[in-house]
Formats: structure tokens, C-alpha cells, sequence
């Protein structure tokens, strides 16, 4: 396995459904959500990509897009192994709307995600196999279940289950795609959804992009 996700998403309701029918993400508008989860920071427009290569991004890299009724960011900061202390602004910046965060690392068998709706945190989860279990907060998703239950258990392995195995399940359950295994019909192409690139600064301005871009 070599996923690796570091994936904040703001929804007014199912996020598939809108990543399926995205088109071309709103510039300024993304612009001013990547300035509402960084706050103070300028923002450099960089080159961007599709949302499967997106979710990991370079450092000092920031990938982003907002469409009608979903909002997605990707960063590396955005990365907690205790996913209930999510920073407030990244909280506020949903503008009470459902937050979901999903963050994971091939290298280390890592796993973190977590869902606030209403403002509320509902479930978080972060794990490894040489961390144990970090955080386990609220009733787990129906998704979970078979992890739990042990019909994914690996013999001789630290933890109930293979975290990167439980992250990409929930990857597909809260955001509708997969970066590792077969895609069924139903899953949204991640491969058609564009995101725009950001490099952050410090002068708290907004810069056109670079030449050539």
C-alpha cells in the first residue's frame, strides 16, 4: 500500500454526488477558502492537478477547490494525530457546515480521520501499529463494522486490522473515491476531479499566478 491523504472537506451534505458532477472549480471562491483554513497567510497561485494526485501534497504545497455544496482542501498541516483537536479556524472556516478530515501515511501504517456536524464532533479515529490506538472517539460508522467485528484481522499484525485498509474504506464512504484497489461504477473518478494549486506566504496578500502557468 502507498496511499497517502492529508484531506480536509467542507459539505452541505453527500460529497460524491458533487465530485462526481464537479466541473471546473471556482477560482476565487477557492481562494478565499484556502485564505479562510490558512488565515494571514498570502496565497501564490501554483499549478494544480486532479484530485488522485492531489491528496498528498508537496510541502509548502496547498491543493484546493470549491464547488457548488462541497469545499476540499489539501495540505500537509492538516495532518493530527489527534484529529478531535483540529485547530477552531479550520472548524470555523466551515461556516456550519459538515467537516470531515482524513489523513493517512503509507510509511508509518498511520491512520486519522474524523467527522463534526453541527459543529459537533461525531467520530474520530487515528491509529498505527507502533502508536496503537491514539484516539477512538464516538460510535464508530457502519463501515467500520467488519474491521471491528475482526473479519479483517491480520495474523501476527499489532493492531485489529491493517489501518491503510480501514483509511481507504473510509476514504470511499466519506468522500466517494479510492486511491488504492478496484474502483466499482458507483465511485466517483478521481481522476476527473481538478483542483487548483496554492503556494502559502507570509505577506497575507493574494499574488497572480507565475508566468507560464
Amino acid at each position: 500500500m502507498g496511499a497517502k491523504t492529508a484531506l480536509l472537506a467542507y459539505a452541505d451534505g453527500d460529497v460524491a454526488p458533487v465530485l462526481k458532477a464537479a466541473g471546473e472549480p471556482r477560482a476565487p471562491r477557492t481562494a478565499e477558502l484556502v485564505a479562510r483554513v490558512f488565515p494571514g497567510r498570502g496565497l501564490v497561485s501554483t499549478e494544480g492537478d486532479v484530485l488522485a494526485e492531489s491528496t498528498y501534497p508537496p510541502d509548502g504545497i496547498t491543493y484546493a477547490a470549491s464547488f457548488t455544496g462541497v469545499d476540499v482542501v489539501c495540505d500537509r498541516r492538516l495532518m493530527f494525530d489527534r484529529p478531535s483537536g483540529l485547530p477552531v479556524h479550520h472548524l470555523e472556516a466551515a461556516q456550519g457546515r459538515r467537516v470531515i478530515l482524513h489523513a493517512m501515511h503509507s510509511v508509518s501504517d498511520w491512520l486519522a480521520f474524523a467527522v463534526w456536524e453541527e459543529g459537533r464532533l461525531r467520530r474520530s479515529l487515528s491509529l498505527s501499529p507502533d502508536g496503537g490506538i491514539v484516539e477512538n472517539v464516538g460510535d464508530p460508522f457502519p463501515f467500520e463494522a467488519p474491521y471491528w467485528a475482526g473479519d479483517r484481522a491480520m495474523e501476527g499484525y499489532a493492531l485489529p486490522f491493517h489501518p491503510l485498509e480501514l483509511g481507504n474504506e473510509a476514504l470511499r464512504s466519506l468522500f466517494g473515491f479510492l486511491l488504492e484497489g478496484s474502483p466499482s461504477p458507483e465511485d466517483v473518478d478521481a481522476d476527473k476531479v481538478t483542483l487548483l494549486g496554492f503556494a502559502l506566504t507570509n505577506d497575507g496578500a493574494v499574488h497572480r499566478p507565475r508566468s507560464g502557468r
